[in-house]
């Protein structure tokens, strides 16, 4: 699978998989993503390019909470804190350290990574695609 492939089906699963409701529904709640990373790169210019291609539209239809540590990497347990206080309803996290920030701050909020090799690296407890719907291991 291409790697834009598979973060298109990462966003589609982090969007989907919390919503539970069908869209046609003006009450609906609008999902909300919280995004853990270093800076904005390649990664989540294709997150967020993932949703587009699935008709999520920023600030309409999808929230993406966006924290970034820029180099300060002890703040990452703050930041992972704050996208818990906002009730985002997946965190994103695209490597170890990032995940293990977001695990101290939440046991209740999936957290899911578009990296392939973070699943096997950090175990089954994280949200992940699979062929017929998503593991929580």
């Amino acid at each position: 699978m291409e790697r834009r492939q598979f973060v298109a089906l990462v966003a589609g699963v982090a969007v989907v998989w919390p919503c539970g409701v069908h869209a046609q529904q003006p009450t609906a709640k609008i999902p909300r993503i919280g995004f853990l990373a270093n800076i904005r790169s390649p990664l989540t210019d294709d997150f967020e390019r993932g949703l587009s291609e699935l008709g999520y539209v920023q600030g309409k239809n999808i929230f993406i909470e966006w924290r970034l540590a820029q180099g300060k990497f002890e703040r990452l347990p703050e930041l992972a804190a704050d996208l818990v206080r906002l009730n985002v309803d997946v965190i994103v996290a695209p490597s170890p350290a990032y995940i293990r920030a977001a695990r101290q701050a939440t046991n209740s909020i999936p957290i899911s990574s578009p990296c392939p090799a973070i699943q096997w690296v950090m175990g089954s407890s994280l949200v992940w695609p699979v062929p017929v719907g998503i593991s929580r291991g």
